[in-house]
């Protein structure tokens, strides 16, 4: 249905789609006001009807009316704007805070004057162009169009918001039309802006750096900015494009908590801004350092869309709805729902020393422990003068080393596929690692396309890692990299390749180009996933520098981080879920001690943090193990085919964090709630105190259980309410996997 201001004034006839159920009571418009209602969640916004501004009213638990605002003194300098709660503020005309839209226009100017024209509202949800975003039928998603035009220099602005009931979740984007004679540029586009009303909020962000991701930090929103930015091109390790706000109160399973994920993989910035009367606007999208987006005349500027999720059940209500829409709405891999085989990554076992007698004598070490996905890490390609034999050299040329395989992969991937994997009638799996946006300066690629690079003008080209970033903005790097890709898969029998991207952007052509970029490496993933389909990708860029919601899209999984000390795993997974499916995740086995804290932990350890992951997985030579860890594999093995199943489609609890306690655990629930998995662990040896008893969560209460961790039944209010003490030793780093069975 669609509407005029005219006839919402006019009448206060309740919006229905043509189609859908659920869009029936979604997404309603009664007079001038408009509602989208989820299973536990409301969003109240309306036109003012003397600006025609959108005006916030509510963003929260369940509302069905529209009540006053707060009363707010208005003497002094701020008046007008600046006391209204915005759903899509603009520069100028009263309103000191920091606007959703920054438009520069031709002769230099950046006031807009964005008022109210129409709305639609439809069942299902449109795809963005050239975007990554969340998707569903009429059943599962309604859409509300609201369009808004400054008639002073002919701009339209097209808000989107879509809403999963089931998810208490409100998909937000908006475009931008140029209608007049002249150019425009965007300087600042947040996807998502709300004003909440005068509350006591803490912020969570989630920050880091390599083989640090994924940190949990949290602060009280003040008066003034707290906020955050990526300026690396890419999502980043520092700071993930996610931000929580919640009361001071709230804890995992109590208290009210709203998140805000930004579907994008490029340079971002989200920011609460607290003003004197105490409102307070939260906003991400687009970092502004990386903008000045050029639109001409008759064009459109797309910004990315933002998940939001309300929770009143707390941080774990909040993740359960992210990870259960992300696997469901937003992750479009035919891996999503499907477990996913376990394999050993050559990298940390040869690194460069490789040749196809080493990696076949590696391959057949694989099957022969039951592995069954052997990947063929860095190091297969280029060839002399430009070798890859180490990380300075061959970045971009995607052939094999013919010195290496002097008859090309196929022979070679054939010879891996014959190996049987022990204990089963299965052949070995054969994977392969990429980087196919960057380049080595010491490469045919370059050499002969020194300009489809990153740079600026006469600046420096700045090495890292020895190489530097192809500018996937321009059409012909976009299809150098599909065809180069696609050889590599066409020329053997590939199954899984994992794509990496092992530094940052540093010299820009134009502060859009990061934009351009973005949109670029969209369409050669959206190109490459939709042609191999039934390939694995997994994304990969130094661990989790580009972990986010805008590659789940095409990737059904992402390797988390390049620090695979278990321990340190342990947090860094911890943080990763509190947007993002455990399912999204993968983590293996390493050698010890640890390459990067030099930390001996022991392998029954190890393998209980790599299984909380949708992809698990060994980073070692198996004929460097000692009889211990080879003893304990095809446990590991039985174990990952209890839980894998579990991890890909069941619900996740943080039971316990290893920042607030010696014994972390967490818990997954499978789909039919008739088996629970615990992992639980105990960090540092301690004589005293005791462990306090673990509690579990998710359980029936008045359901029995059985487990392999106690004799007998317990109820699983006992195992909720009273928890089990667990027999831990005076030793550190210990694990426990404890099955609860539903009888």
């Amino acid at each position: 249905m669609r509407g005029t201001l005219g006839s919402l004034l006019a009448s206060a006839a309740v919006a229905r789609a043509a189609n859908g159920a659920n869009s029936t009571t979604a997404i309603t418009a009664d007079g001038s006001n408009f509602t989208l209602t989820g299973d536990g969640v409301s969003y109240l916004f309306h036109v003012d009807p003397s600006s025609l501004d959108l005006v916030s009213d509510h963003f929260g638990g369940p509302a069905t009316d529209f009540t006053p605002p707060a009363n707010i003194y208005a003497g002094g300098w701020s008046d007008g704007l600046t006391n209204t709660r915005r759903e899509f503020p603009d520069v100028g005309r009263s309103d000191y805070r920091l606007p959703a839209i920054h438009i520069k226009h031709a002769d230099g100017d950046t006031v807009s004057a964005f008022t109210y024209q129409s709305y639609d509202i439809t069942a299902g949800k449109p795809a963005l162009p050239g975007l990554p975003a969340t998707y569903g039928s009429d059943s599962d998603v309604s859409t509300l169009t609201v369009r808004m035009y400054d008639n002073y220099s002919d701009i339209e602005a097209v808000l989107s918001y879509s809403i999963f009931p089931k998810y208490n979740a409100v998909a937000r984007s908006f475009r931008i039309s140029n209608n007049g004679t002249s150019n425009i540029s965007i300087e600042r586009a947040a996807s998502f802006s709300v004003d909440l009303p005068n509350l006591d909020l803490n912020m969570i962000e989630l920050q880091g750096d390599w083989a640090h991701e994924m940190n949990r930090v949290i602060r009280p929103v003040q008066y003034g900015e707290t906020g955050f930015r990526s300026t690396e091109g890419y999502s980043s390790h520092i700071h993930n494009p996610f931000m929580a706000l919640i009361s001071p109160t709230t804890t995992e399973s109590s208290g009210e908590a709203w998140g805000f994920n930004l579907v994008y993989s490029g340079s971002f910035a989200t920011t609460t801004e607290r003003f004197s009367h105490g409102y307070i606007r939260v906003l991400l999208g687009l970092n502004p350092l990386h903008a000045s987006i050029p639109v001409a005349p008759g064009d459109t500027f797309q910004a990315p869309e933002v998940v939001a999720v309300y929770s009143s059940e707390g941080l774990g209500g909040m993740s359960r709805s992210y990870h259960d829409l992300y696997r469901n709405h937003l992750s479009r891999s035919n891996h999503t729902f499907q477990t996913r085989p376990v394999l050993l990554n050559s990298w940390e076992g040869l690194g460069f020393d490789i040749n196809q007698t080493s990696l076949d004598a590696l391959a057949q070490q694989t099957a022969d422990l039951g592995i069954k996905l052997f990947v063929n890490d860095d190091g297969w390609f280029g060839k002399t003068p430009y070798a890859r034999i180490n990380d300075t050299a061959g970045l971009g040329d995607w052939i094999p080393n013919p010195d290496h395989f002097p008859n090309g992969l196929g022979p070679y991937v054939a010879s891996v596929d014959s190996f049987t994997v022990a204990n089963t009638s299965e052949k070995l799996q054969f994977g392969i690692w990429m980087e196919p946006e960057m380049v080595n300066p010491n490469s045919t690629l370059y050499t002969e396309h020194p300009d489809w690079v990153m740079y600026q003008g006469k600046h420096p080209r700045t090495l890292t890692r020895n190489q530097l970033v192809l500018n996937v903005g321009m059409t012909e790097v976009q299809d150098f990299i599909i065809q180069a890709v696609s050889n590599v898969i066409n020329s053997a029998n590939i199954r899984y390749i994992k794509w990496d991207n092992n530094r940052g952007i540093h010299e820009m052509p134009s502060p859009a180009a990061d934009y351009e970029y973005m949109l670029g490496l969209y369409r050669v993933i959206d190109n490459l996933t939709t042609t191999y389909p039934d390939i694995l990708f997994e994304g990969c860029a130094s661990g989790g520098g580009r972990f986010d919601a805008g590659l789940l899209h095409y990737w059904p999984q992402h390797w988390t981080s390049d620090n695979t000390d278990a321990a340190d795993r342990l947090t860094i997974q911890m943080g990763t879920t509190i947007m993002y499916p455990p399912s999204a995740m993968a983590c293996h086995v390493s050698a010890i001690p640890n390459g990067v804290t030099m930390r001996n932990i022991s392998i029954e350890y190890r393998a209980t943090v790599a299984l909380m992951c949708g992809s698990f997985g060994f980073e070692l030579k198996p004929v460097d193990l000692s009889a211990e860890e080879r003893a304990a594999i095809p446990g590991i093995l039985a174990n990952w085919e209890l839980i894998n199943p579990i991890v890909i489609s069941g619900s996740f609890y943080r039971l316990a964090l290893p920042d607030d306690t010696n014994w972390p655990a967490a818990q997954l629930v499978s789909q039919d709630e008739t088996t629970a998995v615990v992992f639980a662990f105990q960090q540092q040896a301690t004589v005293k105190p005791a462990a306090p008893p673990l509690r579990m969560a998710a359980l029936n209460a008045t359901a029995m259980y059985r487990s392999n961790a106690f004799n007998g039944t317990y109820s699983g209010a006992t195992l909720m309410n009273a928890g089990l003490n667990l027999p831990w030793q005076v030793e550190d780093y210990q694990s426990m996997l404890i099955y609860l069975y539903k009888q």
